[in-house]
């Protein structure tokens, strides 16, 4: 595995930041130790999003980012290097499926948008028929979402923990309910000790 820096931080990228006066802050980025794989942070983090971003390029260099959903934890670890998750039927467009036969380089964004964190992902893509590897398929499948179609397997090559700053928090519905029940529950204490007031009331008029 490598530094994220070491990836993305082209010749082009490196000019750009020595123009704009950050190039020494981020060269020590790259100084540091490559990490050996995910470890328990990033573990537990993909493991409980229902969700990511994923970028792929075409034959003829075009960027392509789709929207990745399921139930949390779709999104499996298979090893400290790698990733997979179960695809089904969709639209029928295949674009990651095409972009990937020519150019197996990907790009994930996973968000926590409650908490204002996000991971990046690099790595490199296959897929395969579901029926070509039956185990794998097995352990990726998700109980209720139909038959599985292929299978994306990823060799994270680097990760990056991005700053907090311009995540807007948003909230999915049982994130919200979960921020919400304490005061839903206050309330129908507060309905119920009206209730029997009024009530109380009544019966003393």
């Amino acid at each position: 595995m490598k530094q994220y820096g070491e990836i993305v931080f082209t010749t082009q990228v490196k000019a750009e930041q020595a123009r704009h006066g950050s190039r020494d802050g981020y060269a020590g980025m790259t100084a540091r130790p490559a990490p050996d794989g995910l470890g328990e942070a990033e573990a537990a983090f993909i493991q409980a999003r229902d969700s990511f971003y994923m970028a792929t390029v075409s034959e003829e260099g075009w960027p392509y980012v789709q929207h990745r959903g399921g139930p949390a934890g779709f999104l499996k670890i298979l090893s400290p290097n790698r990733l997979g998750f179960a695809d089904y039927r969709g639209n029928r467009q295949y674009v990651s499926t095409g972009n990937l036969k020519t150019d197996r380089r990907i790009s994930l964004f996973l968000m926590d948008y409650p908490n204002r964190r996000r991971l990046k992902l690099l790595g490199h893509a296959t897929t395969q028929a579901a029926e070509d590897d039956p185990q794998l398929a097995e352990e990726l499948a998700l109980e209720g979402q139909g038959k599985v179609e292929r299978l994306f397997s990823i060799e994270v090559e680097a990760f990056d923990w991005n700053c907090p700053q311009f995540i807007t928090p948003r909230y999915t519905e049982p994130e919200l309910a979960a921020h919400l029940s304490p005061m839903i529950d206050e309330l129908q204490t507060l309905r119920q000790e009206n209730a029997f007031l009024r009530q109380e009331a009544s019966d003393k008029g």
